[in-house]
C-alpha cells in the first residue's frame, strides 16, 4: 500500500478497524469495549510490581522468567494467552553481563497491560530500525552508557510474543520492601532504555 508509512498511527489503526468490521470479525462497540477494558488498568506500575516481586521472591522470579503469563496472572494482571487472542509474555532479565532492550521492528507490539500505553518514540521508525542495528548508540541517546564488556540483547516483539525487561535490582536496596522497590522501576526500565 503506497503511502501507508506516511499516515499517522491513528489513521492506520482506523483502517485496520474498518477492515475487521467489514469482514464481520468485529464491531465498533466490541473494539471500544476491548480498549476500555485494556486501558482501565494498564499501567507501568503493573510491570514495576512484577519486577519488585521478582527481586524479593526467588520462586516468583523463576516463574516470571519461565512463564510470564502465569506470573502476571498470579499478581492479578490480565494477559490473555495466545490461544485466546493474546500473546506469550516473555520476560528477560538484565545482569552484570547482559543488558536487554525490547523493540517491535514491524509495528509497535508491546505489553500494554503491564507497561501502560507505549511511548511515541517506541512506535517511531527510527527507534524500530536503529535499535536492532546499533543498540549501543540508541541506548546512549537515552542516557544508558554500558561498559564495553556488557552484551546487549535486542528482543523483537510480535503479535504472538511480547517482551518485558526485568531490570537488575539496584545496589543498596536490600532493606527496601516491595512497594518501595516498585517505586524505583520506570516504564523505560521495563523496556530496557533506562537503568533502574
Amino acid at each position: 500500500m503506497t503511502g501507508h508509512d506516511e499516515l499517522p498511527a491513528a489513521a492506520r489503526t482506523r483502517r485496520l478497524e474498518e477492515r475487521l468490521i467489514a469482514a464481520g470479525l468485529s464491531s465498533d462497540d466490541e473494539i471500544d469495549e476491548f480498549l476500555t477494558k485494556l486501558y482501565a488498568n494498564a499501567s507501568p506500575v503493573n510491570g514495576a510490581r512484577m519486577a519488585a516481586r521478582a527481586w524479593t521472591d526467588p520462586a516468583f522470579r523463576g516463574l516470571l522468567l519461565a512463564e510470564g503469563n502465569a506470573a502476571a496472572a498470579e499478581l492479578g494482571f490480565s494477559v490473555p494467552p495466545p490461544d485466546r487472542h493474546g500473546y506469550q509474555l516473555r520476560v528477560v532479565a538484565n545482569t552484570d553481563q547482559v543488558h536487554n532492550v525490547i523493540v517491535c521492528t514491524l509495528c509497535s507490539c508491546y505489553p500494554v497491560s503491564l507497561l501502560g500505553p507505549s511511548p511515541g518514540w517506541y512506535k517511531s521508525f527510527a527507534y524500530r530500525s536503529r535499535t536492532v542495528r546499533e543498540p549501543r548508540a540508541v541506548l546512549a541517546e537515552f542516557g544508558v552508557a554500558l561498559p564495553e564488556g556488557v552484551q546487549i540483547s535486542v528482543w523483537d516483539s510480535t503479535s504472538e510474543a511480547r517482551y518485558m525487561v526485568l531490570p537488575a535490582r539496584p545496589a543498596g536496596t536490600g532493606a527496601l520492601g516491595e512497594d518501595r522497590l516498585a517505586g524505583l522501576v520506570t516504564r523505560n526500565g521495563l523496556i530496557g532504555t533506562a537503568l533502574v
